[in-house]
């Protein structure tokens, strides 16, 4: 048993060894929330590949695709910062298993969609249903892991977004190709009742395995308590002292940095909804009409991404260095979808092109949403984190109808990937003016 530090009572912690600490942890909590978020993405995006049956069964072009994309980030923003006010009172476990329950039932609930209103109705509460979890996620990791070492976990719970895209894109091509027609439903409709049955069950495995931070893992000793918890409060202590008169939601409204980097998540957001939503549109555009290679073809620049994202997240904490490592990243992407804008629709190089910009999208993502839980207090961490998603997903609820109408008017996708990448790359401006590297106060614990 470690002796009693004379100061404060509490276990000494310097013979504990954070790093076989830090792996138990990983290996309790981190699979479990990347399944969740595997199963999250691919409820929101299976619409890319759904749209397919969508247009032929409803005749639903690509302006209604856009605006139901749009609708989904509206209900979303409406309700992104009030989710993560109530998961800051009553936790993590529940707040995550209500939000999982409920995507899940509005998932099954689409299959019964036959005309436009009723689309939209359905992607606006999924929106509603979703809104907390990303954001909420981020914040259980805050609560178990030290800024030196959530990179990492960020980047392994990013792992969800990429596999999303290689697992959803593989399943959502079988059933569209095998199950149309079985039991008088169409492909489609089978998507949408499969995919939502199993956030159905995980919310379960969360109130069962999930807790809100380490004092109540019964899994780890005492000293390994002490440990963890001595490293939060230090990383508590970097950040300096937080306003106490003000809530959590005050705070990071009154942050300027959180206006700042919710600017930057409006061009990080322009470009996820470039890799997820519009991916199998602009393989289709490049001339592969099977849906079954359709998926396939979707699910090879998820794959990259995977090995980029970690290694890129890897190398940020071993440098703790954030803001080039993101604005990077996103340079590479945003050049990517320009060269996607005029490849001239060769299957081949538009590949190898969405396979850079999922890479680099992946990297940036990772890296970028370390930076709040690093600059915010904990009173504003929760909350803060949701007020820059929020702000993103504005950019997110944009896009969708203006790549969606662009195509419609034009014929072609280019334009709107043009006007993409300039966002994403105000986004660099806005990030590496506004943010300072002495902003981001961190040392390796």
């Amino acid at each position: 048993m470690a002796e009693p530090s004379a100061v404060t009572g509490a276990p000494a912690t310097a013979a504990v060894d954070r790093k076989a600490t830090y792996r138990t942890i990983a290996r309790r909590v981190m699979p479990l929330l990347v399944l969740c978020y595997v199963v999250s993405y691919i409820d929101r995006t299976n619409i890319g590949i759904a749209q397919q049956g969508l247009k032929r069964d409803l005749g639903f072009g690509p302006a209604v695709y856009g605006l139901g994309v749009t609708l989904f980030f509206v209900g979303f923003i409406l309700f992104e910062v009030p989710s993560n006010a109530l998961l800051a009172r009553i936790g993590a476990r529940k707040t995550l298993a209500r939000i999982m329950a409920t995507w899940g039932v509005m998932t099954v609930v689409t299959l019964f969609v036959h005309n436009e209103i009723m689309f939209y109705a359905a992607r606006f509460l999924l929106g509603v249903a979703e809104a907390g979890f990303f954001p909420g996620a981020l914040y259980l990791l805050s609560l178990w892991f030290p800024s030196s070492r959530r990179t990492r976990m960020t980047a392994v719970f990013f792992i969800g977004i990429p596999v999303s895209g290689a697992l959803g894109s593989v399943m959502s091509g079988w059933i569209m190709h095998s199950l149309g027609g079985v039991g008088g439903l169409a492909d489609w409709q089978w998507l949408f009742l499969i995919e939502g049955i199993p956030p159905i069950l995980l919310a379960g495995l969360v109130l069962l395995f999930v807790t809100d931070g380490p004092e109540q893992a019964k899994w780890l000793t005492p000293e390994q308590k002490a440990a963890v918890r001595a490293d939060l409060e230090a990383d508590r202590r970097d950040k300096g002292p937080a306003t106490e008169k003000h809530s959590g939601l005050l705070l990071a409204l009154r942050d300027p940095k959180v206006w700042i980097l919710g600017l930057c998540a409006c061009g990080a957001y322009t470009l996820a909804n470039a890799v997820s939503y519009w991916t199998p549109r602009i393989i289709a555009n490049a001339g592969v009409g099977n849906v079954l290679n359709l998926g396939f073809f979707s699910a090879i620049p998820p794959l990259l991404g995977i090995v980029v994202m970690l290694l890129v997240g890897r190398h940020s904490d071993r440098t703790l260095e954030r803001r080039w490592h993101a604005a990077t990243s996103w340079i590479v992407a945003a050049f990517a979808m320009l060269a996607i804008s005029v490849s001239g629709g060769n299957v081949v190089v538009v590949i190898l092109l969405l396979a850079v910009m999922a890479a680099a999208h992946y990297s940036g993502l990772t890296v970028f949403y370390s930076i709040p839980s690093i600059y915010l207090n904990d009173r504003a961490a929760a909350t803060g984190i949701a007020v820059v998603t929020s702000m993103g997903s504005f950019a997110a609820a944009a896009s969708p109808s203006l790549l969606g109408f662009i195509e419609s008017a034009t014929g072609s996708l280019s334009l709107g990937l043009q006007i993409s990448a300039g966002i994403v790359l105000l986004a660099v401006v806005v990030l590496l003016v506004g943010v300072r590297p002495g902003d981001l106060r961190e040392r390796r614990r």
